[in-house]
C-alpha cells in the first residue's frame, strides 16, 4: 500500500506500552514513505496513534519493533547526545502544548535552538528570530514571557522556534489549533512557502482547510493506516469500518479488453485506482459502453444488479483496482448491515453515465 523508499521511511513499525493486562500496541505494523518536499497531513480520532507516530519520526520515542529512517539516519539507534544534535538541525518540532521555556521571552525561546546548535552568527541569530516571530504575528509581544501572552500566541512562538535552524523537516502536532483566523492563515501561508522551498512538512490536524492544502492525507485508525483509495471512495464509512475493509482488500491489475464481471457473477467489492472500465450490454464488442467507471469509483454485485443486471464490465483501459473477494465482501456486508447504504451511495457517489 505504501512506497518503500523515500526521504522518511517507516517499515513494519510497532510501538507497544506495558499495561496491567499485558502489552498494548499503539502502532501496529505501520509502513509508510514520505518523499522530500512532500506536504502531508495525518488524521485520526483521539487514541488512533497520531502523536505516537510523530514521536517515532522525531526520535522522541523509539519503536518496539520495525525501522524508522529519516534521510538515511535511524534516530532510534543514536545515543542521546547524537540524537539531540541530529534533531536540532534536521527536524523542527511544533508540540501540541508548545513546550516553551517559561523563564525565557518568546524571542529568547526562538534564539535558543540556534544557540544550542551553533547555527548562524550571534548577530544573524537575533535578526532571524525577530523575522520569524514577525512572520507569525508576534512583532509586538516577542519580548514577553510565555505566561504573559495567549495560548494562540504561544503556539505561534512555538512555530517560529521550530523554524529557527532552517530544518529540512518540519513536524507539527495541531499547529493551528489555538490560533485566531488571521494568524492561522499566516501560518498556513508560511508552511506553503516552506514546501515550495523543498522542505518536508508533516502535520497532525483536524483542520479541513489545512488538510486541503497538503499533498496527501494519512488516515489512522487504531494504530493502523487506512488505505487512502478506500477512504476516498467510501468516505461515508467510519474509520473502523474503513480499516476492516483495508484488511480485506488487495490490489489487482487488469488489461484493456479484459472482462471483469459477467451478469450475475459474484464480484465482491472493487474500487478503481487507475484505468477506465465500461458497463456493456453484452460481452460483444460495442462502439460505446452504456456507462463508465473512472478512478475513485466502486462497484459490487449488489450495485451492478441495481443498475443493469444483464450487463458486463470490461476494461476500456488497463489499470489497477482494490478488490475484496466475494466471500469476504459478503460476510462483511452482512455483519455491517450496510447493503442499503452502499446502494444509496453508489449511483450518486461512485457512478456516472
Amino acid at each position: 500500500m505504501s512506497r518503500t523508499n523515500g526521504y522518511l521511511r517507516l517499515q513494519d513499525v510497532v510501538k507497544a506500552f506495558p499495561a496491567p493486562g499485558g502489552q498494548v500496541e499503539v502502532l501496529k505494523g505501520i509502513s509508510l514513505s514520505i518523499q522530500q518536499g512532500e506536504y502531508v497531513s495525518i488524521v485520526g480520532k483521539s487514541g488512533s496513534g497520531k502523536s505516537t507516530l510523530l514521536n517515532m519520526i522525531t526520535g522522541i520515542d523509539h519503536p518496539t519493533r520495525g525501522l524508522v529512517e529519516v534521510a538515511g539516519v535511524q534516530p532510534h539507534t543514536l545515543t542521546e547526545n547524537q540524537l539531540a544534535a541530529w534533531r536540532g538541525v534536521t527536524i523542527g518540532i511544533v508540540f501540541q502544548f508548545f513546550q516553551l521555556l517559561p523563564m525565557l521571552s518568546l524571542l529568547e525561546n526562538t534564539l535558543l535552538p540556534m544557540d544550542l546548535c551553533n547555527c548562524y552568527t550571534p548577530a544573524e541569530r537575533e535578526v532571524r528570530a525577530r523575522s520569524l516571530l514577525e512572520q507569525v504575528g508576534l512583532a509586538d509581544v516577542m519580548d514577553k514571557l510565555p505566561g504573559a501572552v495567549s495560548g494562540g500566541q504561544q503556539q505561534a512562538a512555538a512555530i517560529a522556534r521550530a523554524l529557527a535552524n532552517d530544518p529540512p523537516l518540519i513536524v507539527a502536532d495541531e499547529p493551528t489549533g489555538n490560533l485566531d483566523e488571521r494568524t492561522a492563515a499566516d501560518v498556513l501561508n508560511l508552511f506553503d512557502g516552506l514546501v515550495a522551498q523543498g522542505k518536508t512538512v508533516i502535520i497532525v490536524t483536524h483542520d479541513p482547510a489545512l488538510m486541503a492544502r497538503t499533498h496527501r492525507t494519512i488516515l489512522l485508525s487504531d494504530g493502523e493506516i487506512i488505505h487512502p483509495h478506500l477512504a476516498a471512495a467510501l468516505n461515508w464509512l467510519t474509520h473502523p469500518q474503513l480499516l476492516q475493509l483495508t484488511h480485506l482488500a488487495s490490489p489487482r491489475r487488469f488489461e484493456a479488453g479484459q472482462i471483469l464481471a459477467r451478469p450475475g457473477e459474484a464480484v465482491g467489492l472493487w474500487v478503481l485506482v487507475s484505468g477506465r472500465v465500461g458497463l456493456f450490454p453484452t460481452e460483444a464488442e460495442a462502439e460505446k459502453p452504456a456507462a463508465e467507471y473512472h478512478p475513485g469509483m466502486f462497484w459490487s454485485a449488489e450495485t451492478l444488479a441495481e443498475i443493469s443486471p444483464a450487463a458486463s464490465l470490461r476494461a476500456i483501459e488497463g489499470g489497477e483496482a482494490l478488490v475484496i473477494e466475494p466471500a469476504g465482501w459478503r460476510d462483511w456486508l452482512q455483519s455491517s448491515g450496510l447493503k442499503q447504504v452502499f446502494l444509496k451511495h453508489h449511483p450518486g457517489g461512485g457512478f456516472k453515465r
